[in-house]
């Protein structure tokens, strides 16, 4: 499972479109997002009620209290909603010690209340974690004593005597609307693979709940299975995340091919690098660098696998060999082409991608004085190994190479000790 948040703006067109699928609940959400590129005139013309309600405009970028930041207003008409973006589009705010630029501005009607309920469901290992609370709002976390929670195991069904006890001390005017509306909400939630899923708060509508704010997180494993019901759905970086041009490069291969391609820079003159086959293998190369000390050290994390083609191979491995041997400072270096075992990638295939990579940059490998380890095991892993001892011959680096004999925290052991040996 990979937990990925989403903006409000797709939490809320979900719930709307699939509350109605589902459940036959038809909730008169209206919300538009603004951007640098939105046009306002163009904006209006297409969402006609943002000319004849008061409105409530907030940042759209995977941040919490909004409120307390002063990052919300409310009761605005049109023009003072375009002063409001205006005033803070591209303007740098802190949050969480990160900062970052507000790029994106989610808009919707100002809804006059009085209660403010909350409701969260997260996915866990054997099931969902539902809370709930009848003193939501910005003070939830000064309220959590009032919070109630239970725990539906994942062969249990939701159902309004399953949810009881969360709603058991609600007026009996609203406590069957409620339940009925977490249950609904659970439906959504499980049919489209949602990880995470909270309002704070809802409220009543005419009696109908009604999300005010809200945040989620999708599985985006699922995509495969969900990409009808999701539509056009965006996953923003973390705020104050920024791709710099060797990630983009690489997250827009990854977005192309039925591979997985990942790469992330962790620190531009650190003199372990690695380029690993298998997301657990990469964490655990990761992991073990970092376990012995030298994680200051590590250059970055990276992940290719799901048998990519070897142009895709090629283009991955040049990015991160580039990374790698970027201003030479006359330290060693290490770069470590690891993997677990395979099930069904070719590992001679995509060492072919790799192999071209390393003969092209040889000059660069050269003058960063840097050591490759590799070690591998899984389908024609003999003949991708007996390539890669051939190279290191060819180039004549320093080029050492392992089967599945070696462990993988063994190597992570000789190329620190390689890199922090005294030259």
């Amino acid at each position: 499972m990979a937990r990925k948040k989403i903006r409000e703006y797709d939490s809320k067109r979900l719930l709307k479109e699939h509350l109605k699928r589902l459940a036959g609940i038809d909730i008169p959400i209206l919300s538009a997002q603004i951007t640098e590129s939105t046009d306002f005139a163009e904006l209006g013309n297409k969402e006609e009620w943002l000319s004849s309600t008061k409105l409530v405009v907030k940042p759209d970028m995977l941040f919490g209290k909004r409120g307390k930041s002063g990052l919300v207003a409310l009761n605005l008409d049109m023009a003072q909603v375009q002063e409001f973006v205006k005033e803070r589009l591209g303007v740098e705010v802190e949050m969480g010690g990160c900062k970052a630029p507000i790029t994106t501005f989610i808009v919707e009607p100002f809804i006059p209340h009085d209660q403010e309920y909350y409701l969260s469901i997260v996915s866990e290992r054997l099931g969902c974690t539902i809370s709930f609370s009848e003193c939501g709002g910005i003070e939830i976390e000064e309220n959590w004593d009032k919070v109630k929670t239970l725990f539906l195991p994942s062969d249990k069904k939701m159902t309004l005597d399953t949810c009881a006890p969360l709603i058991a001390t609600l007026p009996l005017e609203v406590r069957g609307k409620i339940g009925s509306f977490i249950e609904s909400v659970f439906a959504v939630f499980q049919d489209l693979d949602f990880t995470f899923l909270e309002m704070n708060p809802f409220t009543l509508v005419n009696g109908e709940p009604y999300p005010l704010d809200m945040r989620g997180e999708l599985d985006d494993t699922a995509a495969f299975k969900n990409f009808k019901k999701w539509g056009d759905i965006e996953f923003p970086l973390p705020f104050g995340r920024v791709l710099s041009s060797t990630e983009s490069f690489i997250h827009g291969l990854d977005e192309k091919t039925s591979a997985s391609l990942k790469f992330t820079v962790l620190n531009p003159k650190g003199r372990i690098w690695t380029m690993v086959a298998g997301g657990g293998a990469s964490v655990i190369y990761a992991d073990t660098v970092g376990d012995l000390g030298y994680a200051s050290e590590l250059g970055n994390y990276a992940e290719y696998s799901g048998a990519p083609k070897e142009e895709e191979v090629l283009q991955y491995a040049r990015v991160v060999i580039d990374c790698a041997t970027a201003d030479p400072d006359g330290r060693k270096r290490a770069l470590i082409i690891g993997g677990g075992i395979a099930n069904f990638t070719d590992v001679a295939a995509t060492f072919n991608g790799i192999i071209q990579a390393l003969r092209e940059k040889e000059s660069k490998i050269k003058a960063s004085r840097m050591h490759i380890y590799v070690r591998r095991g899984g389908p024609n892993y003999q003949t991708g190994l007996a390539k890669m001892r051939a190279l290191g011959v060819e180039l004549d680096v320093p080029l050492e190479v392992y089967g599945p004999e070696a462990t993988m925290t063994g190597i992570c052991k000789e190329a620190i000790n390689c890199v922090m040996a005294t030259a």
